[in-house]
């Protein structure tokens, strides 16, 4: 699903064929799409760095129970 600013801006970009013909207009989507790539990363990494320390703690502590309490688990 396209956001509703960038479905209404593309178009307008696409139009506008004379900005993009230039090498610092294609320049400009290049870093323009590794900004989306690198912000779009940056909020799955903090998900899964969430994800990451939940399960490690949960691993941590069902060892130390095996370790302390063997018939438990």
């Amino acid at each position: 699903m396209i956001h509703p600013v960038i479905a209404n801006v593309l178009p307008v970009l696409l139009q506008a064929g004379g900005l993009l013909d230039t090498s610092l207009g294609q320049l400009l989507v290049v870093i323009v799409g590794i900004g989306v790539v690198v912000l779009v990363g940056r909020v799955v990494l903090s998900i899964a760095w969430r994800l990451v320390t939940i399960a490690a703690l949960v691993v941590g502590v069902l060892l130390l129970v095996s370790m302390f309490v063997p018939g438990l688990l």
